[in-house]
């Protein structure tokens, strides 16, 4: 175990936390953000979603489990959801140095510093949380031996080119063609969608998906400002004008909501959680879903055509949309989830049973 330096956490309002080092010691700047997931930590650090942010996590035991192997199966790493970490900094109440998993192939520590991803612990993450959900999420700093360092707000820059695929890639050999937009796909995405007897094909953000030859079209999930992504919601629009199946997933949701003509806007803290309540629109029946992302869909900017699917519990937010005629629907929400709630993965199914319908 190595020894544990003195370390500095500085949030844009000046508050300051002190606390010990894990990982690599180096000093970073990103926007700060929670997850409250009792497990999980090795899929929300690879989440590309999280690029450029500094992840508080509020479960307060974090690394006992230490990091599972790096296995293979349908050319993506099994236990992660995407090959590297992508979150800039992290955040714990207390970090187990000892860790114990039949599955582990090291500790979360070593793994944080061959990514170059500082860690903090020893932090009251609980307040630390209370307190970005007053304030807002904002930026911070996490300073090694009073480095200093510029502060660096990730919205302003185009996080989906940094995180999506560079070429074009195809998974499975099912008798559904799927087209994939990457802006940031978690690999759980691609691996619901293979079990449902379909090809993947996965291509970059920017891609003139008008080009390609599919029976449904699929927009992942992704990190940053959705309205950064001008190229995509132009090759949107173009396939809006179409008939094919069309489901897009939290980023997904949103440039699909651009693509119509709606708009979004920031949340002043977003929703990044394994536990937010949504309720199906016109019936009673609600689900308890993973979410993680910063901004959403204005439900009053919604054209004639469109109308909200579901509106979580808590704030009134959109939490997925609908076409009225067209087999098109999204969902901010991750369905796809891992390790959990899986109560909504049937729209993988309805989807699906959409191409079967319009082939």
């Amino acid at each position: 175990m190595k020894e544990s330096h003195s370390i500095k956490l500085i949030l844009e309002d000046g508050t300051e936390y002190i606390g010990k080092s894990f990982g690599a010691r180096e000093s970073i700047s990103g926007e700060v953000v929670f997850n409250t997931a009792m497990t999980g930590y090795p899929e929300s650090l690879t989440d590309p979603s999280y690029k450029g942010q500094i992840l508080v996590l509020t479960y307060p035991l974090v690394g006992n489990y230490g990091t599972p192997v790096w296995d293979k199966e349908n050319h993506m790493l099994k236990y992660y959801e995407s090959d590297k970490i992508h979150i800039s900094g992290l955040i714990v109440s207390d970090y187990s140095f000892q860790y114990s998993h039949w599955n582990a192939r090291g500790s979360l520590a070593d793994w944080l510093e061959k990514n170059s991803v500082p860690g903090i612990y020893g932090i009251d993450t609980r307040a630390l949380t209370k307190k970005l959900r007053e304030s807002g999420t904002m930026l911070g700093k996490i300073i090694y031996q009073e480095e200093n360092i510029e502060w660096y707000d990730p919205n302003k820059d185009n996080l989906v080119a940094m995180v999506s695929t560079a070429k074009r890639e195809v998974y499975g050999k099912g008798k559904n063609k799927i087209l994939l937009v990457d802006c940031g796909v978690k690999n759980n995405i691609v691996r619901y969608l293979l079990e449902k007897d379909t090809t993947v094909i996965r291509v970059p953000w920017d891609h003139d998906i008008s080009k390609e030859d599919y029976d449904g079209l699929f927009i992942s999930n992704g990190p940053g400002d959705p309205r950064m992504c001008d190229i995509t919601i132009k090759n949107l629009k173009s396939a809006l004008d179409g008939t094919k199946p069309v489901f897009g997933i939290c980023l997904g949701n949103q440039l699909l909501a651009l693509a119509s003509g709606a708009e979004t806007y920031k949340l002043k803290y977003g929703h990044r959680s394994h536990n937010q309540p949504v309720l199906k629109v016109g019936t009673k029946r609600a689900y308890i879903t993973s979410q993680n992302h910063g901004f959403a869909v204005d439900n009053e900017s919604l054209g004639k055509d469109w109308e909200p699917l579901f509106i979580n519990i808590n704030d009134g937010t959109n939490e997925g949309m609908k076409h009225k005629t067209k087999p098109v629907f999204s969902t901010q929400f991750h369905p796809e989830a891992s390790g959990g709630p899986t109560d909504t993965a049937f729209l993988f199914d309805e989807f699906v049973e959409m191409i079967e319908e319009q082939k």
